[in-house]
């Protein structure tokens, strides 16, 4: 007996009475033949678009060395910043700093110079120039300084050493050889101060052969090779050169009632000079006209009850003729002067102007005291003027305030002096 076995295959029957025409499935698409001039064509290169990349490369370059240089200056900035911790905790540091300055104050002499000392800065190589701007700031604030080479020193210079100076030896390491060939041949009854990055004295072979050596601190947080991969002198000279200034300055306090006049004197210059010893801005007290240099118009009534004329351009001019400034005060009834009349508005009468009546034709000329623009008498003429242009009065030329209005420089409460806004102005702008 056969087995019987379903039959597969693939064919598709559609049930339908209409029968499909014959499609062929579509073909892929040929290609173009190119023309006999064609074969040899160039391929375009294929290319990316260059400008952007040179302006990328750039940006790159930019965006590394700004980077490179927030590095080093957030670098110094934390040794600093532990610096600071380290002289407000750490007692050795502490210590050395205060018995620093009493060194060099107890050794910088009497106020008429007998028996003055100076501080001799010893330096070699970076610390070398570091020990030069220190002595630079010393001078600068009148505490006597000078440096000396460590090898000079052995070739003659130990001469310019008095008996009432004070060292300071700066050494990073605090082995530098100059500096130990040096020691030997230092006055041992002189103050010895050493700027060091060690912040204990029994690691810093310098102070195990001088041990009444004065340490003064002056660490970093990491070696310069981790920070920046080489050795040179970096965070180093910035921490020794902030206690350096540290130094300087809190000595000269404490050798001088005003450190600022002291630099100004040693210290007339350049910018700073300039910047130091330029006058000090007047007060409008000096500006203003003294309302004792302002004769009354009219005079004081004669003991006869008889009323006064009536006040003319003719008796103004008068007035302001005789007057020491040119100012004249007019005064009516008891309470004394109620206005003014200043020399500007005098110049402005006319010929015709000399009969008519000062009360009425004439009101102009009078500025009455409601109308003075207040001003405190230590008010700088700088600060005086911006407050007027700015409008305290009200605007310039405007109705509220004019070149020929009046300021009244009032000190406790009184008015001492009067001036025009325009000389005011006019004061401002040379200054």
């Amino acid at each position: 007996m056969v087995e019987q076995w379903p039959v597969h295959n693939s064919e598709v029957y559609l049930l339908s009475q209409t029968p499909f025409p014959a499609i062929p499935p579509p073909s892929p698409p040929s290609p173009i033949t190119p023309a006999d001039d064609e074969y040899c064509s160039p391929i375009d290169r294929l290319s990316l678009d260059e400008p952007a990349i040179a302006a990328c490369d750039e940006r790159l370059i930019i965006e590394e060395r700004l980077a490179g240089a927030v590095h080093v200056l957030n670098t110094e900035t934390t040794a600093l910043q532990r610096l600071t911790h380290l002289y407000s905790t750490d007692r050795i540091a502490r210590d050395g700093f205060t018995r620093s300055v009493e060194a060099i104050t107890r050794r910088q002499g009497d106020e008429d110079g007998r028996n003055s000392g100076k501080v001799v800065v010893i330096g070699v190589g970076k610390s070398g120039h570091i020990a030069r701007k220190l002595v630079a700031t010393f001078n600068s604030l009148a505490i006597q300084a000078v440096f000396l080479h460590p090898t000079e020193a052995l070739h003659g210079d130990l001469g310019q050493i008095g008996r009432h100076d004070t060292f300071l030896l700066i050494t990073f390491s605090g082995k530098t050889p100059e500096l130990l060939t040096l020691l030997p041949h230092l006055d041992r009854a002189l103050p010895l101060i050493l700027l060091t990055s060690h912040t204990r004295p029994e690691t810093c072979e310098l102070i195990r052969h001088r041990p009444d050596t004065i340490l003064l601190p002056a660490p970093i947080h990491e070696p310069e090779t981790a920070s920046f991969g080489v050795s040179a002198p970096t965070t180093s000279t910035t921490v020794a050169l902030s206690v350096g200034d540290a130094l300087a300055i809190v000595a000269s306090r404490e050798l001088h009632h005003s450190v600022a006049s002291v630099f100004a004197k040693n210290h007339p210059g350049g910018a700073i000079g300039a910047a130091l010893h330029r006058p000090p801005q007047e007060d409008i007290r000096h500006l203003a006209v003294p309302s004792r240099r302002i004769p009354p118009l009219p005079p004081p009534p004669p003991s006869c009850p008889c009323p006064p004329p009536p006040l003319t351009g003719a008796d103004v001019l008068r007035a302001g003729y005789a007057s020491p400034s040119g100012w004249v005060q007019l005064r009516h009834g008891p309470d004394g002067a109620t206005g003014v009349v200043s020399p500007s508005r005098i110049r402005r009468l006319q010929s015709s102007d000399m009969a008519r009546s000062l009360e009425h034709e004439l009101a102009w000329m009078v500025t009455h005291k409601v109308d003075f623009v207040v001003v405190a008498a230590d008010t700088t003429v700088r600060n005086a003027a911006d407050w007027i242009i700015a409008g305290g009065c009200g605007a310039i030329d405007d109705v509220g305030c004019g070149e020929d209005s009046i300021v009244a420089v009032v000190e406790k409460g009184e008015c001492v002096g009067v001036l025009e806004v325009g000389r005011l102005l006019d004061e401002a702008r040379k200054k």
